[in-house]
């Protein structure tokens, strides 16, 4: 709501529609329109809705959401400009802004000669953390959002929530997680030590949410077990027998997958529970940074690996997932032939994304927040989005994403 007051204040007009109660309760503003139709009717509510009020542009928060998505196939239909926003690509206090979509859907260059001709067009982003936030402002946050729009679902009868976990069940369940906490982070830290005290050659796993958007919409598995069994049969028949293969749980995981017993099970099935670990707490940078290489799907984490020189492989869609940066042939043959990513090349992408497609703040701080809005709102109305020359039509990565989850599902399913 605070980036609609600036762009109001700027002389601009600013519409805004709500499908759920979360949406109507973090805007009190009288120029809210509340949409309580089915969701097969709002392409054609979008459509009416543009046509009368004149709208230009079309701007949502997470563009995998379903009715963003519809939102954005109208916007292309109506020659609209449409952007996405989301947490950043280069996080802890950055936020994306990029035209459309993110991820596989991004329309960031994919091409390396095209990347550094960005790069050398603009300057080196500022790497310091500067708004840094506890998490307990954004599981707050989540948790007003996800439960009123779940308890008062008698205000939007016909919302469609598109949830993976009821949202009761998931929060009483992280209760429990936070009560264990203390003891998961010992056993990981002390596992940790352990391995690199001994100079184990150990691959990391960056396990994601179930419940990821990333995962979903943006890879091509049906959910994070696929992706675990991908894995660990590529591990058992290619990787050296001196090697182990660490799964580190995502720290907001909620547990209702009960991951460590399950990943345990699957490799006790797959042939190599001895060379299996799974921790859930620890320092990730310190884990990395001995690491053989780092798998996962398409999870953020691939930049901190990077970042740190660890080779990383990316079985999903992922902004980052170039030539020079990531592993590109196929992952049996990463646990032999793993490379570190090109430094050089590695800061040229960061300096080229981060000003293209990257704004510093964050949305949980009042600092974090104001250097992010003034930035969010001068590319709005400047037309700034994906530039210099950062735009590729169509994006770069989806071809082969469809292609990849076509194959997927001949081979997992």
């Amino acid at each position: 709501m605070r980036l609609a007051d600036e762009l109001i204040q700027r002389g601009h007009r600013v519409i805004h529609v709500s499908v759920c109660f979360g949406d109507q309760l973090y805007w009190w503003r009288r120029n809210n329109i509340n949409y309580r139709g089915r969701f097969k009717d709002w392409p054609n509510f979008l459509e009416k809705l543009v046509d009368r009020k004149g709208i230009t542009d079309v701007l949502y928060y997470a563009d995998r959401q379903p009715y963003h998505q519809i939102a954005a196939q109208v916007a292309g239909k109506l020659g609209l400009r449409a952007t996405a926003y989301e947490f950043g690509y280069l996080r802890p206090d950055w936020i994306t802004l990029e035209r459309s979509g993110m991820s596989a859907f991004s329309h960031f260059p994919d091409d390396p000669d095209h990347i550094r001709r960005i790069a050398a067009q603009v300057e080196a982003p500022d790497q310091e953390v500067r708004y840094p936030y506890q998490f307990v402002h954004q599981a707050t946050h989540e948790v007003i959002y996800n439960l009123s729009s779940y308890l008062l679902y008698v205000f939007y009868p016909r919302y469609r929530a598109n949830r993976y976990y009821n949202p009761v069940v998931e929060y009483v369940s992280h209760f429990f997680r936070i009560l264990a906490g203390p003891f998961r982070e010992r056993r990981a830290r002390k596992l940790i030590k352990k391995k690199v005290r001994e100079n184990s050659k150990y691959f990391v796993f960056a396990m994601q949410l179930p419940a990821d958007y990333q995962i979903r919409d943006n890879s091509p598995f049906d959910d994070m077990h696929e992706a675990v069994a991908v894995t660990l049969k590529s591990f058992a028949a290619n990787a050296p027998d001196d090697t182990l293969l660490i799964f580190k749980i995502h720290p907001l995981d909620n547990g209702l997958e009960r991951w460590p017993r399950t990943i345990m099970r699957m490799a006790e099935e797959t042939g190599i529970a001895g060379r299996v670990r799974v921790i859930d707490g620890g320092n990730l940078q310190t884990l990395l940074a001995s690491a053989a290489g780092a798998v996962l799907v398409n999870s953020t984490v691939g930049l901190h690996s990077i970042l740190a020189g660890c080779p990383v492989k990316v079985l999903g869609a992922a902004v980052f997932d170039i030539p020079g940066i990531t592993y590109q042939p196929p992952l049996d043959d990463f646990w032999t032939k793993a490379a570190v990513p090109d430094p050089e090349f590695v800061d040229i992408f960061v300096q080229a994304l981060a000003a293209a497609v990257q704004v510093k703040g964050n949305f949980f701080t009042r600092a974090g927040q104001k250097a992010a809005i003034d930035e969010m709102a001068t590319r709005l109305i400047e037309d700034r989005i994906n530039t210099p020359d950062a735009f590729v039509d169509p994006p770069p990565r989806l071809a082969a994403y469809l292609a990849d989850s076509r194959d997927q599902s001949k081979t997992v399913k």
